[in-house]
């Protein structure tokens, strides 16, 4: 499972650093695509496989379904870690999600998601009163830890 959060720098070259724990769940190659929200995915190989078959059961004659493809594959790139724990974003991906120097890298459960601070904070501050509804309407019939 991933999770936490972790702020880091972009460079210069589209260089981000990922935490040594993520990087461990991820594995040596991952998947980083467009996201919703303006931020990006970041999936394990097994994580995007799943996802690419799910996909491939939409039917292509919905226009949603076609979109949404498009969206989600036409920015996805194989990448893996250099040495320094570091991964490379391209340039597409880089102005999709407004990455510019800090940013939030976040654990979501089966992917990472990688924000500029910026839009991670103007989410957080625009959610921020709404969290405690979205979860109960998320729960309404309990949650049993």
């Amino acid at each position: 499972m991933l999770m936490g959060e972790y702020h880091h720098s972009i460079d210069d070259k589209g260089r981000l650093i990922i935490p040594a724990r993520l990087r461990e769940e991820l594995g040596e190659e991952f998947v980083i695509t467009r996201g919703l929200d303006k931020c990006l995915f970041v999936y394990s190989k097994e994580e995007w496989e799943k996802i690419v078959n799910k996909l491939g059961t939409l039917p292509f004659t919905k226009k949603d379904a076609r979109d949404f493809s498009r969206f989600f594959l036409s920015g996805a790139t194989v990448s893996r870690f250099d040495k320094q724990g570091r991964i490379n974003i391209t340039s597409p991906l880089i102005t999709y999600a407004n990455l510019t120097k800090d940013c939030v890298i976040i654990g979501v459960n089966e992917r990472l998601e990688i924000w500029s601070s910026e839009e991670f904070d103007a989410f957080l501050n625009k959610n921020i009163d709404n969290f405690s509804e979205i979860a109960e309407n998320l729960f309404q019939g309990g949650y049993d830890a």
